[in-house]
């Protein structure tokens, strides 16, 4: 039966068999909205591997397998390997910042890599110089910078933006583009009427509406263009009706938010394991000392808010209380993030966690996380600036909008409309690497290995 089952399967997925996956040609333009640390350390990292300095530690694309077929067949390729990807020599790279700094200085000040690795790259980085950017301190509260657009309304500044698309894919050769949002995190916002189609989005920019923040006109810019975006950020930027509208015209897709670095990626590693052997929960209080720009910006409430709710949600779904009320139906969950400027980039995460085991004993766990936060950041945001080319390479996921299979990757995954996110990180991977399995016709993984013992 089981082979039966397999067969059927393999002929239900066959029609996929790559045909449908273009080739990368040319370069691949990276644009980037926010020239800080992550952004650099991203830059610095491509040319450093490029160059043969360093390794492209934490990056699935570089490094990560996909096994194919049973056990016993033993194929695992690199997944760079798989599908077709575009290349490290391929990537050219722009940005946009408030502030003057090319990306060597930029680099220099946020202090994430060390000096001796900074200088053998030193040429390529001291090239890249930020374009004007769109910025509004109504979103911002704790930055102030000179590099900043002017215009008459939000849509003349989308304008602006669309301007230094075109510009820069004439001159730097990219055959295709993406944008990634690696800027601060904006002041909370929900969303309104004006979000909800791209008329009424339009109409909004041309009245300086003020719940059009500074991420949305980026988006729309790319977008309009026909380029993917990728938001890094929790803001609300592309989670609106009217962009996932506008990205499924243009065949644009979009994905986001908030990339899953730190804290939430160690929540997203040990409550999938308290759910798994059915332990329950009372209560888990995380607390946060960091110093980089984002710490200064998170030291204002309005965007600690957008930060926060893209922090919480994530217990809430990987544990379903609903569906667990003794174990999981009452915890307390507090999360609260300080600006120490000492720190830096280095920042530390510290979780108390109150669990409770067999008859309801209580137990604890203790952790503290000293991580590199832009570090853990990079490779992120090299593997979703490749899959998003992908994915704009792929018919069947170029018109969909949403790349919900690239959920591994953020702390608050967009989904469809009415569908709940999928947080656990191993759900995550499984749904990521079936998706690259599905598109090259072979079989999905399920784990079941029942055909093993026929």
């Amino acid at each position: 039966m089981a082979k039966r089952q397999s067969v059927k399967s393999e002929a239900k997925s066959a029609h996929h068999n790559g045909t449908d996956l273009k080739a990368p040609k040319g370069k691949l333009g990276v644009m980037i909205p926010g020239m800080g640390a992550v952004a650099t350390t991203f830059v610095a990292g491509v040319e450093a591997v490029r160059k043969g300095l360093a390794k492209p530690i934490g990056s699935l694309t570089q490094m990560g397998t996909i096994r194919l077929g049973k056990r016993t067949e033993g194929r695992s390729p690199r997944v760079k390997e798989f599908v077709p990807l575009a290349g490290l020599d391929d990537l050219v790279f722009t940005g946009w910042d408030i502030f003057e700094d090319d990306m060597y200085t930029a680099a220099a000040k946020a202090g994430v890599l060390e000096r001796h690795l900074l200088d053998q790259v030193k040429p390529f980085l001291g090239s890249i110089k930020p374009r004007t950017a769109v910025f509004d301190h109504n979103y911002v509260k704790n930055l102030d910078g000179p590099n900043v657009k002017k215009g008459k309304n939000k849509m003349d500044l989308a304008e602006q933006v669309r301007a230094d698309i075109r510009e820069f894919k004439k001159t730097s050769g990219a055959t295709r583009l993406i944008t990634i949002w690696c800027g601060s995190t904006e002041s909370f916002i929900t969303p309104t009427a004006a979000h909800e189609t791209v008329k009424s989005l339009e109409k909004a920019m041309t009245q300086n509406d003020e719940n059009i923040a500074p991420s949305m006109i980026y988006a729309y810019a790319s977008l309009m263009e026909g380029v993917p975006f990728a938001n890094g950020a929790p803001n609300l930027t592309v989670d609106i009706p009217a962009m996932h509208e506008l990205s499924r015209r243009n065949q644009a897709p979009i994905c986001g938010k908030d990339f899953k670095t730190g804290q939430t990626l160690i929540k997203t590693i040990l409550a999938p394991g308290f759910k798994a052997r059915m332990i329950g929960l009372n209560g888990w209080f995380s607390t946060n000392i960091l110093g980089n720009r984002d710490g200064e910006v998170l030291d204002d409430p309005g965007s600690f808010k957008t930060k926060e709710e893209s922090k919480l949600s994530v217990l809430e779904h990987i544990l379903q209380p609903e569906l667990y009320p003794e174990l999981y139906g009452n915890f307390t969950h507090k999360v609260r993030i300080n600006y120490y400027p000492p720190r830096g980039d280095n920042k530390e995460g510290w979780d108390n966690i109150d669990i409770f085991g067999w008859l309801g004993y209580p137990m604890q766990i203790k952790v503290d996380f000293l991580c590199r936060d832009s570090i853990l950041a990079a490779p992120l945001v090299l593997d979703l600036v490749l899959f998003l080319d992908l994915a704009q390479r792929t018919a069947e996921l170029q018109g969909i909008g949403i790349q919900e299979w690239l959920s591994f990757y953020f702390k608050s995954p967009m989904t469809a409309p009415g569908l709940y996110p999928e947080h656990d990180l191993f759900i995550q991977l499984m749904k990521l690497k079936n998706t690259l399995r599905h598109l090259k016709g072979e079989e999905l993984i399920t784990h079941l290995g029942l055909e093993y013992y026929d």
